[in-house]
């Protein structure tokens, strides 16, 4: 077992699969471990945050630990100290660190000398926590965890990236609906390519990539750190939206998801966010519950 989770290939597929179900356990209040019983969790935050603090902070004290909220301003990692400092000093005070920043380099350097476990709540590159609440989501719903089909539309972006990284695990056709000027990490594509798992796809009209979709995903067309793009990625990805249109193309009891926070009216409608199809609610409460059963199993630790 590794000792982080930095991306969801850090986890073996058998590994993969025992995660969503402990889950699950834990979810119904089968088990109720408490690995960080008199700990403290570190939680670093260099961007702003909604559902990834709150949902890390609750989570860690439910798991019996305090959590410890510092911002970029209080250590300015790798700029007052270095990061080999700051992980060789954080590892004598606490129990794990969750850090959210920009640069996932740094945080492969804070994995690498960090004697606690190190988890990933989201950089430029991939956003492992929440496709890993995405699929138990879906697993939740239909007991299925592969052979669907998902349909990301919009920004190659960090997400996506991390569903290329879940489809090395699990056998999937797994589309993006995007422009030629968007395009995901070439690297991460050819690594998924490249483990034979699942079919791969770059689709440049939307109702293609949505025919007969399990799963239609979207997120914001601009993530943080990126708004200065804004008006040019709006421009390239407005007929990616997920509308109602859209969805016709789609299998009827296709679920719609979004990682939040949405942009109402831009990459997705009200009538679809807040329509039958939509789970993206769900998704949201169960970054909870991964991001628990993660931090449970990193601190091996399931009584």
């Amino acid at each position: 077992m590794t000792k982080d989770f930095l991306q969801i290939t850090d986890f073996t597929r058998d590994e993969a699969i025992e995660l969503l179900k402990f889950c699950k356990k834990m979810k119904d209040g089968e088990v109720a471990p408490k690995p960080l019983e008199g700990k403290t969790a570190a939680c670093i935050f260099h961007k702003p945050s909604l559902r990834t603090r709150i949902s890390f902070e609750v989570g860690i004290n439910q798991l019996g630990g305090n959590s410890l909220y510092i911002t970029d301003k209080e250590i300015e990692l790798g700029v007052r100290e270095s990061i080999y400092d700051v992980a060789k000093v954080m590892s004598r005070y606490v129990g794990l660190i969750m850090i959210r920043t920009f640069d996932h380099k740094n945080v492969e350097e804070l994995a690498k000398y960090a004697t606690v476990p190190v988890v990933n709540g989201l950089t430029d590159l991939t956003h492992p926590c929440q496709v890993m609440g995405d699929i138990f989501t879906y697993y939740e719903k239909t007991g299925k965890f592969e052979d669907l089909t998902i349909a990301f539309l919009g920004d190659g972006n960090n997400v996506f990236n991390s569903f290329l990284n879940l489809s090395c695990l699990f056998k999937m056709n797994l589309r993006l609906g995007t422009s030629p000027k968007t395009l995901p990490d070439e690297a991460l594509m050819e690594k998924a390519r490249k483990a034979g798992r699942s079919k791969i796809e770059i689709h440049h009209n939307p109702k293609d990539a949505v025919s007969d979709a399990d799963i239609i995903y979207t997120d914001v067309w601009a993530s943080m750190g990126q708004k200065h793009q804004a008006e040019e990625k709006a421009k390239l990805l407005s007929e990616f939206q997920v509308n109602n249109d859209l969805l016709n193309n789609a299998k009827p009891g296709v679920m719609v998801m979004h990682c939040l926070p949405a942009n109402r009216g831009q990459e997705i409608t009200d009538e679809v966010m807040d329509g039958p199809h939509s789970v993206v609610f769900d998704e949201a409460e169960n970054r909870l519950h991964i991001q628990k059963a993660i931090m449970a199993t990193l601190l091996e630790n399931k009584t």
